[in-house]
């Protein structure tokens, strides 16, 4: 479970690092065409991605030092209740497959968070 449970927390920082990244050093390029980018001023999304590179950090810094590692529970937790949000955003405007992907991210977040509180905390 350990070895699932760190594939699946870099697996999820590279996701949420590039996602991070692309808000805010390429948010015009990245919005053009997507609807659901208007649903928040710019200041906003670019908030959304420094919070979400932190929480990357979160994901791996403190469990591979075994340093505060609540600190990754709490990482995947905040992300996974970021992804609820985007789904009803992505909803509001209609966009399947965001929908679809922030469902599965959240729902990956979520098990990530559980898996390290209870299945396979880290000591």
């Amino acid at each position: 479970m350990n070895i699932l449970l760190w594939a699946l927390q870099v697996l999820a920082a590279l996701l949420y690092g590039a996602s991070g990244c692309m808000k805010v050093f390429m948010f015009d390029k990245v919005s053009e065409g997507v609807p659901s980018f208007g649903a928040l001023p710019r200041k906003a999304w670019l908030a959304l991605g420094v919070f979400e590179l932190i929480c990357t950090v979160g994901l791996i810094v403190p469990a591979a030092f075994h340093w505060q590692p609540v600190l990754t529970v709490v990482a995947a937790t905040v992300l996974a209740i970021e992804s609820l949000v985007f789904v009803w955003v992505h909803a509001k405007y209609r966009e399947i497959t965001p929908i679809i992907l922030s469902g599965v991210l959240g729902l990956l977040m979520a098990f990530i968070a559980y898996g390290r509180m209870v299945l396979e905390p880290i000591s």
